[in-house]
């Protein structure tokens, strides 16, 4: 484990698939110049989905599995302890453990270098995520532990959101 220079010293880090949660959704929504979550808007969404430039992309399992691997393989190489990875079909969730001064940048060198390696899998795509990301602070071991389980546990459980 890491000893601490400075709070906070963990992230969780979210970002989506390219095209799979549009501003507007129905599953609440999320503004870089809002705070909190937004109520659904159905002409925003349907304004959003026309602006797309690619299709829609989701993670196949293989891709879900190259993903995480490349996140191991940058978090190896940034020595980040990676405390949880959970790809999903449209979104990837990271539980990081790091003393880094600009913690915002972690999200986009992850991103970045999962973008390279399913570009030898769909070398006609250009786009696989959504622009940004959420970087989350942990400021404690409980706001930790929970993180860890909300991303290896929690992602299938049908009530986590009532």
């Amino acid at each position: 484990m890491i000893k601490y220079a400075k709070s906070p010293y963990a992230y969780l880090i979210t970002w989506t698939t390219y095209g799979t949660w549009l501003p507007g959704d129905k599953r609440r929504w999320f503004s870089r110049k809002e705070s909190g979550s937004l109520e659904p808007n159905q002409k925003l969404q349907s304004l959003a989905k026309e602006k797309m430039r690619s299709p829609p992309f989701l993670l196949t399992k293989k891709d879900r599995l190259l993903t995480e691997a490349i996140i191991q393989k940058v978090c190896h190489f940034r020595d980040w302890d990676l405390r949880a990875v959970n790809a999903r079909s449209n979104h990837v969730h990271v539980v990081i453990e790091a003393i880094i001064n600009k913690p915002e940048r972690i999200g986009p060198q992850l991103k970045s270098w999962a973008s390279r390696a399913l570009k030898e899998v769909y070398k006609n795509r250009d786009r696989f995520w959504t622009k940004g990301c959420s970087c989350r602070h942990i400021n404690n071991e409980n706001s930790l532990g929970a993180a860890i389980i909300y991303v290896k546990e929690s992602q299938d459980d049908p009530d986590r959101f009532q």
